[in-house]
């Protein structure tokens, strides 16, 4: 067992020495994250065949896109390592189901397909009315068998909401219900299709946008409010908020944003807080959220003026942050996590400024300075020290000639 340095799991090309160095054969991986760790072996090898001791990748944590695996097959094929994706949930302790991935899946064109249960554990894909629902057609994932906790502490109506009784097993077998959607596939094979509700989970947290949601509509500003999660970034999920402002009043952002702060976590701050004089509702009443639209490339609104990049080395620096967070301009003191940023396209920026600038820079150095300037400055300073040692290099291979 082989416990990962933080620092080392949020560097792509540091957990890929980390993975050769420790000999590692079996990786448990989020597939955003091994997305992340293919690039880096790329960029590590090039053409150099594989030094990895990799028999097993197992994925877990969110929806596996198979397509993203292509690069990987094309460098190791389908066989060794084995890539299976599992299907978990924390109430079932923890795995439910797995399916080994192979080549042949990414031309079927399929979703992420979780494959069967485990052996320790039944699994029956039904209506509502806990009856089953014929393959093919999408219903809510429900788990029974050893595996399934007993409840939730301290929480008798959520545990009697979702901890049910086991129509299928023993008597006093129970089962729990997932609020995931799945439907089971011709073959026997289980299509993962994502939440009933409206919790999500966006790179490992669980978040319920309902939460969300009820925090801005307490706002005397709002009337109305709709949270969801966009994709317009393959591989990058955002949380987007729609506003809807309450009479005599005007959507400020930088206070919605603040209120957001004073409750709930960071990962749970929406990235864009879209303006709309109403929200637009499906025939039955309720609001279209796949009719909401992409919110623009535009910064964000923070509170603060917009102070434009001072000197070559923040314009350089700002430049890249748009590219890479898809934004018309960057200020020279806006925060990059503020912005949409996190650990993964941290990645993607330190790629782009060791390009720019010639040298390596530490992904703390973006955690410890996440606004323009600030990592300007940073750059600036290991620039000097680099000099500096390239000076004492020269001066003492001098002292050694004239020796």
């Amino acid at each position: 067992m082989v416990v990962v340095p933080f620092w080392e799991s949020r560097s792509p090309e540091a957990f890929y020495a980390l993975l050769r160095d420790e000999g590692v054969t079996v990786l448990n991986q989020t597939p955003s994250a091994f997305r992340q760790l293919v690039w880096a072996e790329e960029a590590v090898l090039g053409g150099a065949p594989p030094d990895l001791a990799l028999r097993l990748v197992i994925f877990g944590g969110e929806a596996l896109e198979p397509s993203s695996l292509e690069p990987w097959f094309h460098r190791h094929g389908d066989a060794e390592p084995l890539l299976v994706n599992m299907y978990g949930i924390t109430e079932t302790t923890v795995h439910v189901t797995y399916r080994p991935i192979v080549r042949d899946d990414l031309a079927a064109g399929r979703g992420s397909v979780i494959g069967v249960p485990i052996p320790d554990l039944s699994l029956h894909i039904v209506d509502r009315a806990l009856e089953p629902q014929p393959a093919g057609v999408p219903g809510e994932i429900v788990v029974g068998g050893e595996g399934v906790a007993r409840g939730y502490l301290g929480r008798p109506e959520l545990t009697a909401e979702r901890f049910v009784p086991d129509p299928y097993g023993p008597a006093g077998a129970r089962l729990y219900r997932s609020g995931d959607l799945a439907r089971r596939l011709p073959d026997g094979d289980l299509e993962y299709l994502g939440r009933i509700d409206t919790q999500v989970k966006i790179r490992g947290f669980r978040i319920e946008l309902g939460e969300i949601e009820a925090v801005l509509s307490r706002r005397p500003a709002l009337s109305q409010v709709a949270v969801v999660v966009r994709e317009d970034t393959p591989g990058n999920p955002q949380l987007a908020a729609y506003c809807v402002a309450a009479e005599k009043h005007a959507i400020d952002a930088a206070e919605l944003r603040a209120a957001l702060k004073a409750e709930l976590p960071d990962y749970m701050i929406p990235t864009y807080f879209v303006p709309l004089a109403t929200l637009p509702l499906t025939s039955n009443g309720k609001v279209d959220r796949k009719a909401l639209p992409a919110p623009d490339g535009a910064r964000p609104d923070f509170g603060r003026e917009f102070v434009p990049p001072a000197g070559p080395v923040q314009e350089r620096l700002a430049g890249i942050w748009a590219e890479v967070l898809r934004r018309e301009r960057i200020g020279a003191h806006d925060d990059f996590f503020e912005l949409g940023g996190h650990s993964l396209i941290a990645t993607q920026v330190l790629s782009r400024m060791r390009q720019a600038f010639g040298f390596e820079m530490p992904l703390r150095a973006i955690f410890e300075h996440p606004t323009v300037a600030g990592l300007a400055e940073a750059i600036i300073q290991k620039e000097l020290e680099r000099a500096d040692g390239e000076l004492l290099a020269r001066l003492l291979s001098e002292m050694e000639e004239t020796r």
